[in-house]
């Protein structure tokens, strides 16, 4: 899937092409030579056939005017102070790396490929500076390049597409829709590879946030079990307002960068076993993209969901699963199949995935879907949670199944902090409720556990659910130990 470069960066180069620069004033002032002024001047504003050869038959020169030698400084380097002849040479860089595909091989086998560069991403704290922004998108298109092309280790590289991806997520962590389709469309030059893919991953906690941020915007909000599990309301405004002709989700997100988002985070689905785990505990990416694929307004849009959601499932059964079924992804695919969908790529996602579930759900009883939520280490308002006949019918075996296991676990995911989502808090102590009325006499089995002392302390959580849920379950507590004495 090829990407148009962003409409941003296309007219910020355009208007820098139709600028006049004092060469001659340059080369006056020892900017540059009248050596580098010829070698300019044999490519610039000339037909594409004619640079293309007039590089081709010269490539060490060109090579050493953008990067330098050993005797002679790039031409980033000689003209550092002047700004216009900065801006002008990082356009026509990214022209020629774009359009001689033989001086892109010797500019990724230069021994310093980058070093001329990578000073030009700090010339300003300015988002929006033009230097900046030229050199991100110069390194962008020649990294991509270089990674695909020499996939073995390269300390060049190791150096700086670490520095490149802290650029690009300064970037995207503006409130500036156009700036932030750069930095994705950046991102997703670069993901080309499982390399890329691993550093973008290292660097998740500046990477990801911002994005994810434009996703939960995109469905109207972040949090709410309205939002995430009913299904029909919020999700049919959303797309009606998206089908309008200015197309805009929740928050005012364009279709083109949530697009444009969700293409980058299908490039990651890749390495699904290193970053599913982490996606769920950090992101909810199941129920977030159960939703996304509630209010998808395009096919393009609904293939990247469906293609991220196989790619992750496939590859993280046991970990992501448990949080598919409350999150209603099962009625949400097959709402979908009554739709008259056509990509072949969005089709076979949507078969598969629907047989992945239909073998998971006919697998699972709701006890096996409990323990797999509890084993996964993050609670989810699913099913069981709120259902009397389930705790009835198996609250003992929870409490004595290998020895308390399960109420272990129940404990140790209650022992956490759980800052980014006090959602598990709220849950985990209504579990414990039901588990004290269906069990009474297991009372003291639970405190060993440490129950009773952690719910008690959540009554002073500052979140209103949680200290609701955890009131209940003291209450239960104190219910029985009042009317049949302590266990």
């Amino acid at each position: 899937m090829s990407l148009n470069p962003p409409a941003y960066i296309q007219s910020l180069q355009n208007n820098i092409r139709a600028r006049p620069i004092s060469w001659e004033g340059a080369v006056r002032a020892k900017t540059i030579t009248e050596s580098d002024l010829k070698k300019i001047k044999a490519i610039d504003k000339v037909r594409k056939e004619q640079r293309r050869q007039a590089i081709e038959g010269d490539l060490d020169t060109y090579t050493a005017l953008l990067l330098g030698n050993g005797d002679t400084k790039s031409i980033f380097e000689s003209a550092a102070k002047r700004t216009d002849i900065l801006q002008y040479m990082l356009v026509l860089a990214g022209d020629l790396i774009e359009d001689v595909p033989q001086l892109v091989e010797r500019l990724i086998n230069h021994p310093h490929p980058y070093k001329s560069l990578l000073p030009l991403l700090k010339q300003s704290n300015a988002a929006e500076d033009p230097i900046p922004l030229l050199t991100s998108a110069v390194l962008s298109s020649l990294l991509s390049r270089a990674i695909f092309a020499q996939p073995q280790s390269n300390s060049e590289i190791d150096e700086a597409l670490p520095k490149l991806y802290s650029y690009i997520a300064a970037l995207s962590n503006t409130t500036d829709s156009n700036l932030q389709d750069i930095a994705v469309q950046e991102y997703s030059a670069l993901l080309r590879t499982s390399k890329s893919r691993h550093q973008f991953w290292q660097q998740r906690k500046e990477t990801l946030g911002p994005l994810f941020d434009v996703l939960h915007n995109a469905t109207g909000g972040k949090d709410s079990d309205s939002t995430l599990y009913n299904g029909t309301s919020a999700a049919s405004s959303i797309r009606s307002a998206a089908e309008s002709a200015n197309i805009k989700l929740g928050g005012g997100v364009g279709l083109q960068l949530l697009y444009h988002v969700l293409m980058v985070i299908w490039q990651l689905s890749f390495e699904g076993k290193l970053v599913g785990k982490g996606l769920d505990e950090d992101h909810d990416i199941i129920p977030l993209y159960t939703q996304l694929l509630r209010v998808s307004p395009k096919e393009k849009t609904t293939r990247l969901l469906l293609g991220t959601l196989q790619n992750l499932l496939a590859s993280n059964q046991d970990t992501l699963m448990p949080a598919a079924l409350p999150a209603r992804l099962p009625t949400v695919l097959s709402n979908l199949k009554t739709r008259h969908l056509t990509d072949p790529d969005l089709l076979e996602d949507l078969d598969n995935l629907t047989q992945l579930m239909d073998a998971y759900t006919s697998s699972k009883t709701t006890l096996d879907a409990y323990t797999s939520e509890l084993e996964s280490g993050h609670l989810r308002w699913s099913p069981p949670h709120k259902n009397p006949d389930f705790w009835r019918e198996n609250a003992r075996a929870i409490i004595e199944t290998e020895n308390g296991e399960l109420c272990k676990k129940l404990a140790e995911i209650l022992s956490k902090d759980w800052s980014s989502d006090k959602q598990v808090l709220a849950i985990g102590c209504n579990d414990v409720a039901f588990l004290v009325k269906a069990c009474p006499e297991k009372r003291a089995v639970l405190e060993r556990h440490g129950l009773k002392a952690r719910v008690m302390s959540l009554m002073q959580d500052e979140q209103e659910s949680v200290r609701w849920e955890s009131l209940r379950a003291v209450g239960e507590w104190l219910r029985y130990s009042f009317e049949g004495g302590d266990a």
